[in-house]
């Protein structure tokens, strides 16, 4: 089955053709477009996402392209959400498997590094300031509002707040500085290792989860 016969099928069934069934082609292409953009988008120097660069970069056509996607924008927002949703509910899990504060904000922590460690792509697309454009804005100030009802327990409890103001102003205050070191040490200005970077983390948003942070040694 040629493309212009595959297309034609519009929301019909898709054929299997050469041993792979037809939503796990569009599966597929769908996944190589998203992994493309992220690759893209977090190239130290991105410039601006196109239709042309990002099937190019796929090795795949337009026609691919507009199967999946209305426009750029919103290809670009389907890669930022599927990157914070995976971040965001490992987080989550992590969080609820652990036994005490101390240990769930620890887990949380480590969650949260261990996948933008495993890809560097994923830590830059949240938190680099380079990459700039109005969805990636409105997508993060959304991941902000995400990962402040996450810390809300621990701002709670180190700041002390009583109110739900307070509350609100004391978690963006943990997930803005928590964001900004994760910001530095994906690009490479921190050189803790991923060991010290979790303890010192887990540190300044839980101060009794204290443990391997300079002085206790």
């Amino acid at each position: 089955m040629d493309s212009v016969s595959e297309a034609s099928q519009g929301a019909g069934e898709l054929r299997s053709y050469g041993g792979e069934a037809g939503d796990a082609r569009v599966a597929r292409r769908r996944a190589a477009l998203l992994d493309a953009t992220l690759d893209l988008l977090s190239e130290p120097e991105a410039g601006p996402v196109t239709v042309r660069g990002i099937c190019t970069h796929a090795g795949l056509t337009p026609r691919y392209f507009y199967e999946n996607f209305e426009n750029v924008d919103v290809l670009v927002g389907a890669t930022y959400d599927g990157v914070i949703t995976e971040i965001a509910e490992s987080a989550r899990l992590a969080f609820d498997a652990g036994g005490d504060p101390r240990e769930k904000v620890t887990a949380a922590v480590r969650a949260i590094v261990d996948a933008i460690d495993a890809d560097r792509r994923k830590g830059r697309l949240i938190f680099s300031d380079a990459l700039g454009s109005p969805v990636l804005t409105e997508r993060r100030a959304e991941a902000v509002e995400t990962f402040a009802a996450l810390t809300s327990r621990s701002a709670q409890q180190v700041s002390r707040v009583r109110s739900e103001e307070e509350l609100t102003a004391a978690s963006h205050f943990q997930v803005g500085g928590f964001g900004r070191v994760l910001a530095s040490w994906t690009e490479g200005r921190l050189s803790l290792d991923k060991d010290r970077l979790v303890a010192l983390c887990a540190h300044m948003l839980w101060p009794e989860s204290r443990s391997h942070v300079a002085g206790d040694r």
